[in-house]
């Protein structure tokens, strides 16, 4: 069809064959309409996609009878090659458990008609996505670059149009021959993506401090650098991890950045390496590999010195230290983050520690003495497997220690709360036994229940059964 041109250079097109049944395409295969029902609309590209090579689609078709939005990212596999009987309901989370598919859901508030919905993968195997040419959003991290890439997008929920626009390849920021692209290092687009991606929703344009984003690596060498750059007034960066800490966790040089060994790592308990101040708000990013299925974040904080302890003594479980004689309070109660979520833990002079994730406000989530020296402590678990120091500040003017006033859209995000911690579609209704919690749909429960080994994504201990709840 075109001879003389590269496949690289013949505009973007959806995949003829490999796509979803309630799928239609128009002729040109610029236009992807779901027909019917809310699921079965994943599309491929029909042609492999560059890094940094910017997938460019407007949503053309919104009916918000539905919940949840279209779903998009990248498979290693050749979409020519997948059976249409093997091309499953969702994107999320079917076809994302299988080797070689990477892909998340857009955010429901960012799904209005006629929004542009950019996203490309960067040579770290991050992907950002952008709307209507805003600033990048780091989505997620963990894509393998040593392939061929095709883009996914799932038509699914109140999405039930879209048309692919022209790609655009962030040539302004990289040399133009793929040699010289996979060697550009420290170029400017990496660091003003990954800028952008932490502190564009944090309010600190003033304080536009470059901070790495994740590496490809989960386990530090000698060649990878984590030093962080010390952070402007009104940031530190001074607080760092102790050395003290659990045997499955490696600490960087500089010991910002704390990784464990392998996915099923227990014994993961860090500190930070000083008190937390009064009014100071700690930032960190988190990274993580896999599937939400095996337990994330612990925080907590204590009285105890860290340097008084023995690291080989430190338990998997810190609720086992509360029966110490120090001060220990645990939280065990956060769900699932994404790979380069930005977390804020706010001590304030009331004793309350509020949280708050990507900027938004989350709300009180501890309540400690303040009259006591206090550090802070993390435990990381299954698929959350890196945590990073970024910077502390003081509480003014960046976090006032006032209750937070929830926005709207904050409001709205923790109304959706209910949804399940695993496909983020279908309200929870499912109580985990032994340990009670309730993150998961029955759906999602029945399948993780037959899992080898399987663990609440919260708290990490056994699941014996699953039990469905009813609401009056």
């Amino acid at each position: 069809l075109h001879p003389q041109i590269p496949d690289f250079q013949i505009s973007p097109r959806f995949h003829p064959h490999a796509k979803g049944k309630n799928i239609r395409l128009d002729a040109q295969l610029r236009r992807a309409t779901r027909k019917n029902s809310f699921c079965n609309g994943i599309t491929f590209s029909q042609r492999p996609v560059r890094l940094y090579e910017k997938v460019r689609l407007r949503l053309s078709g919104v009916h918000t009878g539905w919940s949840g939005a279209l779903r998009f990212g990248f498979t290693s596999l050749d979409p020519s090659e997948l059976a249409i009987a093997d091309i499953p309901k969702y994107a999320c989370p079917d076809l994302v458990t299988r080797p070689g598919y990477w892909a998340k859901a857009l955010p429901e508030r960012l799904a209005m008609r006629d929004n542009v919905v950019a996203f490309w993968a960067d040579r770290h195997g991050r992907v950002f996505y952008s709307i209507n040419d805003g600033e990048p959003i780091l989505f997620h991290c963990g894509l393998s670059v040593g392939c061929t890439l095709w883009s996914i997008v799932d038509i699914y929920g109140i999405t039930q149009e879209i048309t692919l626009l022209g790609s655009a390849r962030l040539s302004a920021y990289l040399p133009q021959s793929n040699h010289d692209s996979a060697n550009y290092s420290n170029n400017q687009l990496e660091s003003s993506q990954a800028a952008a991606a932490k502190f564009a929703t944090l309010q600190l344009s003033n304080y536009n401090q470059l901070i790495p984003c994740c590496s490809t690596s989960s386990t530090p060498s000698s060649s990878t650098s984590f030093n962080v750059q010390r952070a402007p007034t009104p940031f530190d960066a001074d607080l760092h991890f102790h050395p003290v800490r659990g045997p499955d966790v490696v600490l960087s040089n500089d010991r910002t950045v704390a990784c464990t060994h392998f996915l099923d790592s227990s014994r993961t308990l860090m500190f930070s390496d000083r008190p937390v101040r009064v009014g100071e708000t700690l930032y960190v990013e988190v990274g993580h590999l896999g599937l939400p299925y095996f337990g994330a974040l612990l925080f907590g904080m204590t009285s105890c010195d860290p340097g008084t302890l023995n690291a080989g003594e430190l338990p998997a479980d810190p609720e086992v230290l509360l029966d110490r004689k120090e001060y220990w309070v645990v939280y065990r109660g956060f769900p699932v983050p994404t790979a380069g979520d930005v977390l804020s833990f706010t001590f304030l002079a009331n004793g309350e520690v509020h949280h708050g994730v990507n900027g938004g406000t989350r709300g009180r989530l501890l309540c400690v003495d303040s009259s006591q020296v206090l550090w802070a402590f993390f435990t990381l678990h299954g698929a959350v497997n890196r945590l990073r120091i970024l910077v502390t500040a003081p509480s003014s003017p960046l976090s006032p220690p006032v209750s937070p006033t929830l926005s709207a859209s904050d409001a709205a995000l923790i109304s959706k709360s209910s949804e399940c911690t695993v496909c983020f579609d279908q309200e929870v209704d499912t109580v985990i036994y032994t340990c009670g919690h309730m993150c998961l749909c029955n759906d999602c429960g029945l399948r993780l229940k037959r899992q080898i080994n399987a663990c609440c994504p919260i708290c990490r201990r056994p699941i014996k059964d699953v039990i469905k709840t009813y609401r009056p």
